[in-house]
């Protein structure tokens, strides 16, 4: 079986929230100075990422998952299961919610619903996300959004480089100007809008809003998750899984030299570097790693190792 990791082009959105650090800050060749979103890892029919080496150079990830599903442990269901990017946020997104599995492939005729969560690269001092809301009951939000009390209903969450957020849906949220985040989440792009501060959209009118939707779905009252990291500390390098549910796993690792080789227990892996340089060793062969690559580990790959200075999120799915 392959082991040649599938490094990917990323597929690169505009937004009108977005800015230029995609450029800056990663290197990626963006299509405008409002460029929001790179869809990193993602085989979904709205952004799918190419491959760029090894015989599937050309295909898009789509279409390794539809054609060699060996490559991903012959993981089971028709569509690749999540989704990687990073995002510009210039300014504020829009006040949102996603639904869960159930109500998307009832309402939406999509397969999954979307939960995610999000690692703070860098933002701005004093930057800020919405995380959550007030009210205690459904038709208290319900209320509360009718008469637009965004101020009293929407939780604010002072927030710093470094920090992790669990998404899951049903979590009224926003992601706020300043901030530069990795998400990962389950491949949707299905998203409903409760609040845009009025603003236009590129076309001059406002951007649609959701309100029904919202309000089916948002988690009433909200629950902060409890979250629990797990460190390991091997060699040169420590790794702290961030996030293990359900859907998927969600790890940061802080690479300073050599680590240990290391053991499989995920059908594959993706991996995204946030900063740095080194090398990714499968079974003597060794491939470059840089800052902004994403990529991903099939499941004939059984023990792995990294050199080099890098931090790197790595995920997979359950």
């Amino acid at each position: 079986m392959d082991k040649t990791p599938l490094f990917l082009e990323p597929a690169l959105h505009e937004k009108i929230w977005g800015g230029s650090r995609l450029r800056d800050v990663f290197g990626y060749t963006i299509p405008s100075e409002t460029t929001g979103e790179c869809w990193g890892i993602s085989a979904h029919p709205n952004g799918p990422a190419v491959i760029k080496n090894g015989t599937l150079s050309g295909k898009t990830l789509a279409d390794a998952w539809a054609s060699n599903r060996e490559l991903f442990d012959n993981y089971s269901g028709d569509d690749f299961p999540l989704l990687t990017k990073i995002l510009d946020a210039r300014t504020d997104l829009s006040v949102q919610v996603h639904p869960d599995d159930a109500y998307a492939q009832t309402h939406e005729h999509v397969p999954f619903g979307k939960t995610e969560c999000w690692y703070i690269i860098d933002c701005d001092e004093d930057s800020e996300i919405v995380y959550g809301h007030t009210a205690q009951t459904r038709e208290e939000f319900k209320q509360d959004v009718a008469e637009k009390k965004w101020d009293s209903l929407l939780r604010r969450v002072k927030v710093k480089p470094g920090d992790f957020f669990y998404v899951p849906s049903g979590t009224i949220h926003a992601i706020c100007g300043g901030c530069l985040i990795l998400e990962t989440q389950q491949s949707s792009d299905t998203t409903y809008r409760v609040y845009d501060y009025d603003r236009p959209g590129s076309d001059g009118k406002p951007r649609e809003l959701h309100i029904q939707q919202s309000i089916d779905v948002a988690n009433c009252p909200h629950v902060d998750p409890s979250l629990t990291y797990h460190v390991r500390q091997e060699a040169e390098a420590k790794f702290t899984e961030l996030l293990r549910e359900h859907l998927f796993t969600v790890s940061h690792w802080d690479v300073r030299g050599r680590t240990e080789p290391i053991q499989k227990n995920w059908p594959f892996l993706l991996m995204s570097v946030l900063d740095g340089k080194g090398t990714l060793q499968i079974e003597g062969t060794r491939y470059d790693l840089k800052k902004g690559d994403h990529l991903v580990v099939p499941a004939a790959v059984q023990t792995l190792q990294l050199l080099g200075t890098m931090d790197l999120i790595v995920s997979n799915p359950v």
